[in-house]
């Protein structure tokens, strides 16, 4: 067996406000949607940006689909990082649209990074490694 690539399925309420924050405020493009087999509604979609791939799944979708996730909500305190290439100049043009959590540091990992917080309440952490900052 190979792993070959890691694509989170994030549950949200909202698919169509969940992509417009994803494509206006991160630069992410749609990759593919998926309706409601009974109605128009959105209940998947996948975004990409780069190499970074991630899906986003309707909660009455997921819920329908994984019964044992009944009683969560979305986000759940979930993380993702992000690793980046020019993270400062990423940081001082989206600074002002974004939900800062945590603003850019360098951290004793050797990472400079950023935390915000997603239109959903997900963590996202962008990261470089300070051997690639000039």
């Amino acid at each position: 067996m190979k792993l070959e690539k890691l694509i989170p399925n994030l549950m949200v309420e909202d698919i169509s406000f969940t992509l417009n924050y994803y494509h206006g405020v991160l630069g992410f493009d749609t990759v593919s949607t998926w309706p409601e087999a009974d109605d128009e509604e959105l209940r998947r979609a996948k975004v990409r940006k780069g190499d970074v791939e991630i899906m986003f799944q309707s909660e009455k979708s997921l819920k329908k689909e994984i019964p044992e996730l009944r009683h969560d909500d979305p986000a759940g305190g979930l993380t993702l990082v992000i690793m980046v290439t020019g993270i400062s100049e990423f940081y001082n043009h989206l600074y002002s649209s974004l939900d800062v959590v945590v603003p850019l540091k360098d951290t004793p990992q050797g990472m400079k990074q950023f935390t915000v917080r997603d239109v959903n309440g997900y963590y996202l952490t962008f990261a470089e490694s300070l051997e690639n900052i000039d």
